[in-house]
């Protein structure tokens, strides 16, 4: 009896939405059921059933408000920033960097620990499977050899920085020569 109920207003909708059908016209890859606007275009009519049109979502997010956002812009060419704005950026940019240089450090000294100068600790199915070891050793060589370019490329890049105070350059500097 509850189900009977409910289905009436249902088969009421269906009813009403069936008979809403218009005329829908095709205009390239939009759609229209404004018969003026579809003959101006020259738009072609639409047959054989129901269209049904899901509007995509903005890219950019539109709809809803966000909260403001400070977007900087690279300077134009020929366009200049002030010596504090550019010293604050080259600082920045040099602590990222002794950051990374630190990491890349402390990575390269377990890398050289676990390789023990070629001879690495034998771990489990190592001890039957010798090539299984002889593979890990060249890895970890592989590893130490990509890892010791790495900081050299980051000592190149905090020497390209200027001249700083800190101690991680110093010891950079120090350990480069």
């Amino acid at each position: 009896m509850k189900i009977r109920h409910a289905l009436i207003p249902f088969a009421v909708l269906v009813a009403v939405s069936a008979s809403a059908q218009t005329a829908i016209y095709r205009c390239g890859n939009t759609y229209t059921n404004d018969k003026a606007e579809a003959q101006s275009k020259g738009c072609k009519l639409v047959e054989g059933g129901n269209v049904t049109v899901v509007q995509g979502t903005r890219v950019n997010g539109a709809s809803a408000p966000k909260a403001p956002v400070n977007v900087v812009t690279a300077p134009q060419a020929g366009q200049r920033v002030g010596d504090d704005v550019q010293k604050s950026r080259d600082a920045e940019a040099r602590t990222i960097l002794e950051a990374e240089l630190k990491k890349a450090e402390a990575r390269l000294a377990d890398l050289r620990k676990e390789y023990n100068n070629g001879e690495p600790e034998k771990m489990g199915p190592e001890h039957k499977n010798y090539q299984k070891y002889l593979d890990r050793v060249a890895e970890l060589k592989s590893s130490i050899d990509r890892a010791e370019q790495d900081v050299a490329g980051l000592k190149r890049e905090i020497s390209r920085t200027g001249s700083g105070n800190t101690t991680s350059a110093n010891q950079a500097n120090t350990a480069a020569k």
